[in-house]
C-alpha cells in the first residue's frame, strides 16, 4: 500500500466537513466528534483514494476487507458508552482506523485482526506507533484474548453470526459489547451489556459489515 502522511489544511478542513456530516446523520458524543477530527483518516488507505478519503463511504483495504464507512465507526465509537481508561478489546483491526478513533477517546485498545497480511502491515506503519494504548494481535476474533481480559468494552467490527460466547465470557460485569448480528448481506446492531445474572440485548439500525470468520488467515 502507498500511503500518504502529508496532512494538509486541505485535509484538516475536509476533517472538519466530515464531522459536520456525521453530526449531521445523529451523532453527539463529543469525544467521538473530536476523534473523528483528530485522526487524519487518509493516512489508512492507499494514497490514490486520497482526494475521497472523506467522503462518508467505505473503501477497499485488501484481503476482502473495508475500511468502515465513518459513520459506522462513529456509530460504533458512540454507543460503546467509552470512558477514558476503559480497556477495549476490538475484533477486526481491519486499516486500524476504529482502532485509532477509540485510542483518540482515551481507551487502551487490544485489536485482533485474523488476516496476516493486514496485520503485518498495521505493525510496519509508523504512523501507529505514537499510540502506545493499542496492542495488536494476529489471531481468531472468535476466541478474543483471555489472557488480557476482563474488558470494559467489546467492539466487534465484522458481521457475527451470533454473539460469541467466549467475548461475553471476557467482558466485565456491567461491560458492554457492540455487535452487528446477522448472516445476510444486512446486520442489525445490538449492543450487549453483560449482567450478574445474564446479558441486556439492545437493538439499534441496520448496517452492513463484512462477514466474520473464524479461524486465522495467513
Amino acid at each position: 500500500m502507498r500511503r500518504s502522511l502529508e496532512d494538509s489544511y486541505r485535509h484538516k478542513g475536509l476533517r472538519k466537513k466530515l464531522v459536520d456530516t456525521v453530526k449531521g446523520k445523529g451523532i453527539q458524543n463529543k469525544l467521538v466528534l473530536e476523534a473523528i477530527h483528530q485522526v487524519p483518516r487518509h493516512f489508512f488507505l492507499d494514497s490514490a483514494f486520497d482526494d475521497v478519503a472523506y467522503t462518508d463511504k467505505a473503501f477497499p483495504i485488501g484481503e476482502g476487507q473495508t475500511i468502515s464507512q465513518p459513520y459506522t465507526v462513529a456509530y460504533q465509537s458512540e454507543l460503546l458508552d467509552l470512558k477514558k481508561g476503559d480497556k477495549v478489546l476490538e475484533i477486526g483491526t481491519g486499516s486500524a482506523y476504529q482502532a485509532v478513533i477509540l485510542a483518540a477517546m482515551g481507551a487502551k485498545v487490544f485489536t485482533i485482526e485474523r488476516q496476516k497480511k493486514l496485520f503485518d502491515e498495521n505493525k510496519s506503519f509508523a504512523y501507529l506507533k505514537q499510540y502506545a494504548n493499542i496492542k495488536f494481535f494476529y489471531g481468531d476474533g472468535f476466541l478474543g484474548l483471555p489472557t488480557f481480559a476482563p474488558f470494559d468494552k467489546v467492539i466487534v467490527t465484522a458481521a457475527a453470526p451470533e454473539i460469541p460466547p467466549k467475548l461475553l465470557e471476557q467482558m466485565k460485569i456491567g461491560g458492554k459489547m457492540v455487535i452487528p448480528v446477522d448472516t445476510g448481506d444486512v446486520q442489525q446492531m445490538r449492543r450487549v451489556t453483560k449482567l450478574e445474572d445474564g446479558i441486556d440485548i439492545e437493538y439499534f439500525d441496520n448496517f452492513s459489515f463484512v462477514p466474520m470468520l473464524q479461524g486465522k488467515n495467513s
